[in-house]
């Protein structure tokens, strides 16, 4: 149980994989969701006991195997020799209805081998023990002791535009509308806020685009090797719409569906690589009244 694929039904085990692995193991059978696997919490007490024992942080070399023939497995189903992946952290209490932790843990994108693999993964578990993530369970009155984590490993969307879409308006609290944050390139610029995205306002019952913002988007993150790094937008794309009426629609009705899918306002990154939408997280809207 060190390894969960997405598609198994254990990954929706919150205890096992967190909730970020977990919401996108419900959704993996229905929609664009990119090939992956989990390490559990398990395979985390494990990583954990070895380096208390050792004094220093150590793979345990039967999970370390493991790793690496899961890797081979995504691998085949990607259909490359060295798939590039996206690892993220995912922790037991993250992505609930009450605390989101975006931005709190550590995600590493563009990554390919699994001793880089391997490595990031490490880094994902040792972010538990970061202040800032410290701080934000303090604030919200979570245990700071025998945190739980899992971590995520996903073939990584080359990502021409990416989105954060809420499925209500996180602001106005109005339950009717839609709104889509999009820009250039990886969704890092907008998480991270170096970025002034387009802003789409969607009305849920017509599908009618009420509301357009588009942005001088001086900023996009890109790949590159091992990592990704940002860069400045070039001029003539700047003042350029991220998305057609058809796309912004498109998110919309994904919105929509994974709404009435979760049971809650959904708040979920998602990416276009071509004409094809790739859905990469989904979590409740934490701010809603």
């Amino acid at each position: 149980m060190n390894i969960l694929w997405l598609e198994q039904p254990l990954c929706q085990d919150v205890a096992l994989v967190g909730g970020k692995a977990a919401n996108l193991s419900r959704l993996a059978a229905a929609y664009r969701v990119p090939p992956g696997l989990c390490l559990t919490t398990v395979a985390y007490d494990q990583w954990l006991a070895a380096g208390k024992e050792n004094g220093m942080d150590t793979w345990p070399s039967a999970l370390r195997a493991e790793l690496a023939q899961a890797y081979q497995e995504l691998a085949q189903r990607c259909g490359l020799d060295l798939p590039v992946v996206a690892v993220r952290s995912s922790a037991i209490d993250e992505d609930s209805q009450d605390a989101s932790f975006a931005g709190q843990y550590e995600t590493y994108l563009n990554i390919t081998g699994v001793d880089a693999v391997a490595a990031s993964v490490s880094r994902c578990w040792e972010s538990t023990r970061s202040p800032q993530v410290l701080e934000y369970r303090r604030q919200y009155g979570l245990p700071c002791d025998n945190i739980q984590i899992a971590v995520l490993v996903q073939q990584m969307v080359a990502a021409d535009v990416a989105a954060v879409v809420f499925s209500a308006n996180p602001v106005s609290g109005q339950r009717t509308e839609v709104v889509i944050n999009a820009s250039w390139g990886l969704g890092e610029s907008i998480v991270g806020g170096t970025v002034t995205p387009d802003t789409y306002i969607v009305d849920k019952e017509s599908l009618q685009i009420s509301e357009r913002q588009i942005a001088d988007k001086q900023r996009m993150t890109v790949a590159q090797t091992e990592g990704t790094k940002e860069v400045d937008v070039p001029r003539f794309m700047r003042s350029q719409p991220t998305l057609d009426d058809e796309k912004a629609v498109e998110m919309a009705r994904l919105a929509l569906a994974l709404e009435e899918e979760m049971g809650w306002p959904v708040d979920l990154e998602c990416a276009y690589h071509g004409n094809d939408l790739y859905l990469l997280q989904c979590r409740p809207i934490t701010t809603l009244t």
